[in-house]
């Protein structure tokens, strides 16, 4: 990347800005974090008094004997978790308004620059890898954020990201708001045809993107899309599977209305998110062939309590009114035939909500123990990053979360973590 260009100077000042957290960062060392209460979120079961044995990035044991010689790290008045993982994010997003078309509004390096203070907020919630649900901007700067994060020029949570969001001309990801009679803004995510979809959608792979984003149904941050109404055909979301699939990428599809759903399981996609009109058939259709579910069910909920005063359009409003009504009973559908559930936010307010959506689980019918596994093993799963995160275990990031108290029995104290690691490197200390 040349040093003329913005977003590499943007990169360059971020790493400055950032440079007191990232010069905590350990190499080799070899150091104890002793933990109050570790806490197995496979089984639930719980480790009291114990040492969690750190080299470098990596977790080397868990003892419940204090290491002699090694640097430790006090935590004992703590409950530790695994750090979390948020599978619906927009790290680009701006918590100050919710004004439909805000896109259009916002160049591409301010977008980042957001990006960078927005994955900070992610961090200091105890949020070590996220995955990014697409982008509004054709020149993806979500992928440089990620490559960013990767390469150690920014600290942030890993990030797994998508590319744009494929939309029918006019459907829910068409970020084109314009009158009519303004120049038509370039718009390479909408697709009319079939053939139109493979070229977004290599067009996403060759940029970078790591999942590919369909836009199955209509939904309720734009003000015009109808959230039950299925946009994407079915032969449109069959190719789109196709193309990512043989290039080694995984399809997750927003998908809100009933027929929408149903079509994007058949079609073969690997994760649906929010499914607020998920129906039993829908359910049973996810549970055969292991289709996972990102619920997102605060977003919804908080929308209503602050939409208006953030400028979401009334027609929006109205929308959600009513798909916090169909949302409860589709998640207890979900639960009732035991699909895969991954914790995801979808909320541009995220210093407000990045925690709320624990509550919201355990609220919608899942155990606080359930719910710590969307949000650490199952988002792991999900990513394809279980083998690195996901559980605290030998072999795997030191990735760990503080909080005081017990998830196990208060899920609410997720939402007051105290003390967040990353790689080995302390990224939230101790308040003093």
């Amino acid at each position: 990347m040349s040093s003329k260009n913005p977003l590499y100077l943007l990169l360059a000042f971020s790493t400055i800005a950032l440079l007191p957290i990232q010069a905590q960062t350990s190499s080799s060392k070899e150091i104890a974090v002793h933990a109050g209460r570790v806490i197995d979120v496979r089984s639930g079961k719980v480790t009291s008094d114990a040492y969690i044995l750190i080299q470098g990035e990596r977790i080397q044991a868990i003892s419940t004997s204090a290491p002699p010689g090694d640097a430790v790290i006090d935590m004992s008045r703590y409950t530790i978790v695994p750090g979390l993982i948020d599978c619906h994010a927009h790290i680009l997003s701006d918590p100050t308004t919710q004004t439909a078309g805000k896109y259009l509004m916002t160049s591409a390096p301010q977008a980042t620059v957001r990006g960078v203070a927005n994955l900070q907020v992610w961090l200091a919630h105890g949020f070590t890898a996220l995955r990014d649900a697409g982008e509004e901007y054709p020149s993806y700067p979500q992928f440089a954020l990620r490559d960013g994060v990767a390469k150690g020029l920014i600290t942030g949570p890993r990030i797994v990201a998508a590319g744009s969001f494929v939309s029918v001309t006019g459907g829910h990801g068409d970020g084109d708001l314009l009158s009519p009679d303004k120049p038509g803004l370039e718009q390479p995510n909408t697709v009319d045809t079939v053939d139109d979809v493979s070229r977004i959608v290599r067009r996403d792979i060759k940029y970078g993107a790591d999942w590919i984003k369909l836009m199955a149904t209509g939904g309720v941050m734009d003000p015009i899309s109808d959230y039950r109404v299925q946009e994407l055909s079915d032969e449109q979301m069959a190719r789109a599977v196709e193309v990512a699939h043989r290039a080694g990428r995984k399809v997750m599809a927003h998908a809100e209305g009933t027929i929408g759903i149903k079509a994007a399981i058949r079609a073969g996609v690997d994760s649906i998110e929010h499914g607020t009109m998920l129906d039993d058939e829908g359910a049973q259709m996810m549970a055969q062939r292991g289709t996972w579910l990102v619920p997102t069910l605060y977003c919804f909920q908080h929308d209503l309590e602050t939409g208006l005063s953030k400028g979401r359009d009334p027609r929006s409003m109205a929308k959600g009114i009513d798909i916090v009504k169909e949302q409860g009973p589709a998640f207890r559908r979900a639960l009732k035939y035991h699909l895969k559930i991954a914790y995801g936010v979808d909320d541009a307010d995220v210093d407000e909500s990045v925690s709320k959506e624990f509550g919201a689980l355990v609220r919608g019918g899942m155990t606080p123990l359930e719910a710590l596994q969307a949000a650490t093993i199952n988002g792991a799963t999900l990513l394809s990053l279980d083998k690195d995160m996901g559980t605290i275990e030998p072999g795997k990031y030191a990735d760990l979360v503080a909080v005081s108290g017990d998830p196990l029995t208060d899920i609410t104290v997720m939402e007051r973590v105290a003390w967040v690691m990353k790689s080995g490197s302390v990224v939230k200390p101790l308040a003093q």
